[in-house]
């Protein structure tokens, strides 16, 4: 029963060349005429202010966008969809405190979540600090999770 598969091939002459890029070449005035231009909006551009914190700001939502990316490690969902985050507060400072919990008291990751938590919120633009309070009340069940987190575990 072993066949053998053979490959066929093709012999050939020659082949087309590829066409040619064409290239327009510019007077030194054009080039460095655009490069002055671009130098000089880049130049009169004001540096952004970081944003403030404050309930539904964009500091706060960044955060949230950052703690998106930490993903429990036994559920393939991340922690803020998967209803670990209770609150994200920040002050006008950019202190920010971060209200978690885990899905048990015993899970495998008690001791290092909250320290990553803690490393992901530190890293978001316009955070002064971060502090991380893992509390255990309420504790967490299934109905805290969000109706994203229940579709990809098939529980919808």
């Amino acid at each position: 029963m072993n066949e053998q598969r053979k490959i066929e091939t093709e012999e050939v002459d020659a082949v087309a060349s590829p066409p040619k890029a064409r290239v327009e070449l510019e007077t030194p005035a054009e080039t460095f005429g655009r490069k002055r231009d671009y130098l000089a909006g880049f130049l009169s551009e004001q540096p952004v202010a970081p944003p403030v914190g404050e309930s539904g700001s964009e500091l706060q939502a960044a955060i949230v966008e950052t703690l998106k990316t930490i993903y429990d490690p036994e559920i393939p969902v991340d922690i803020y969809e998967l209803g670990l985050i209770y609150d994200v507060s920040v002050t006008d400072d950019g202190d920010a405190t971060v209200l978690m919990t885990l899905t048990t008291p015993h899970c495998p990751v008690a001791e290092s979540m909250p320290g990553e938590v803690e490393i992901r919120v530190l890293s978001v633009p316009g955070v002064r600090d971060a502090e991380v309070k893992l509390v255990w009340d309420p504790p967490w069940d299934p109905s805290k999770m969000s109706d994203e987190a229940r579709l990809e575990l098939g529980m919808l």
